[in-house]
């Protein structure tokens, strides 16, 4: 008997139970289930399983073994499902990593309609901050905020987002507002550690571009975190207009030195090919590309 017959088989019993019922799902008796079962612990040479009368539980080298057979197992559906259905059709799993941020704010309220339209697709949605590695890391797409996308891979730009110097009213009321980048420097300042350009803010004006240094009151690798201390009339932020758009429109936030606008920055969706691109990864570039298509932060 194969080995993918045995992982197969063991995680059947693992997923339902009991020998008895994964008998029952395989369509197989259960003297063949117990079998197949023995036969892999043998070939291993360590139990896999602990079996009582009552109940069965995973051994340590049983919850690692069950582990990989789940991630081989579901490899082999999805490879199979992309090969014998349709061309076009989008299946399978689709694994999306997305800035944590943004991905809550813009990408959180789509993915239900993107699901309607694909039911045979699953999403797999990791948020964080960090560049990943698309091909190391099993990721078929990411969407990426930046001047210019990674040259190694493949993009398409999706929108468009700015940074904005911004602060409460009730913060610049007690402090007074600044006339020039070079007046931050008197300020509390709440810095985005993730920034390419670090503690370095970067602004154009009608004299050409001014380059200041900032000394922050706080760092965080969180843009909400800087975000709320600004709500809080704690100081001056240097935050993308997808984040404060909505503050600014309400008139808890207002732009500082609006004269002065600091850097423009593409939202990418990040893939590792065209060629050979999944109908799955498709679907989804042209599903955001759409969704992002009329949207507009303050810019």
């Amino acid at each position: 008997m194969d080995r993918f017959e045995e992982m197969r088989t063991f995680a059947a019993v693992v997923d339902a139970g009991s020998f008895v019922r994964a008998a029952e799902v395989l369509q197989v008796s259960k003297t063949a289930v117990s079998r197949l079962v023995g036969e892999l612990e043998a070939r291993l040479g360590v139990r896999l399983l602990h079996r009582t009368t009552r109940k069965l539980s995973l051994t340590v080298e049983g919850e690692v073994f069950h582990a990989r057979c789940q991630e081989l197992l579901m490899g082999v559906e999805e490879a199979e499902a992309e090969v014998t259905t349709r061309a076009d059709e989008a299946v399978g799993v689709l694994r999306v990593n997305v800035p944590v941020s943004f991905g809550l704010l813009h990408l959180a309220p789509l993915w239900p309609a993107f699901l309607q339209l694909h039911p045979k697709v699953t999403l797999d949605v990791t948020l964080a901050d960090r560049i990943v590695d698309l091909v190391d890391e099993g990721y078929d797409l990411a969407v990426r905020i930046a001047r210019l996308p990674t040259s190694s891979l493949v993009s398409r730009k999706l929108t468009v987002t700015r940074l904005v110097l911004c602060a409460s009213p009730e913060y610049l009321r007690r402090h007074g507002t600044p006339a020039h980048p070079d007046d931050i420097a008197r300020h509390a300042v709440f810095s985005y550690t993730l920034l390419a350009s670090g503690d370095t803010w970067n602004f154009e004006g009608r004299q050409g571009p001014v380059n200041i240094k900032v000394d922050p009151r706080m760092r965080s690798n969180s843009g909400d975190t800087c975000c709320t201390a600004a709500l809080q009339h704690q100081g001056i932020v240097l935050q993308p207009s997808f984040m404060v758009g909505e503050h600014l429109r309400s008139g808890a936030l207002v732009e500082v030195l609006p004269d002065y606008r600091s850097i423009e920055l593409g939202v990418y969706a990040v893939y590792a090919s065209r060629k050979h691109l999944p109908p799955k990864v498709r679907v989804l570039i042209d599903f955001l590309a759409e969704a992002f298509r009329a949207r507009a932060w303050d810019t």
